[in-house]
């Protein structure tokens, strides 16, 4: 997450820069003006991004929703009750690393463990 916030805020930065003219416009300047226009994700965020058929604003929505999760749950760092799953990069390190966690806590083996997940439709974890 932390290399595509990066790379967004620095080609932004450097278009921004390109359009005021305190830099020359490069070819992958224009290449980000042009899919910002469109409405479509750049394909220099797409390299390290997640994969995603969404328009550019939708995907902009997504992605915010994705940072205030990680914030919520960096506040207090203790796992969450309820989860965006989808919403993670890797979705399945982290059920690993939960089971892995809970193995050793509760000295069982990590082999019989087994993930039990409800599938919700809502987005407000009060619900």
């Amino acid at each position: 997450m932390n290399t595509l916030l990066k790379t967004i805020r620095s080609s932004l930065q450097d278009l921004d820069a390109g359009l005021k003219g305190t830099l020359n416009i490069t070819e992958a300047m224009e290449g980000l003006a042009a899919s910002l226009s469109l409405n479509s994700v750049p394909v220099t965020w797409f390299k390290v991004a997640y994969h995603s058929n969404k328009t550019l604003l939708v995907w902009l929505e997504d992605l915010i929703r994705r940072c205030d999760q990680f914030a919520a749950w960096s506040d207090e760092f203790i796992a969450p009750n309820v989860l965006w799953i989808s919403g993670l990069f890797n979705p399945m390190s982290y059920l690993t690393a939960v089971m892995q966690v809970t193995a050793r806590k509760d000295a069982l083996p990590l082999d019989d463990m087994i993930l039990k997940t409800e599938v919700l439709n809502v987005f407000d974890p009060e619900e």
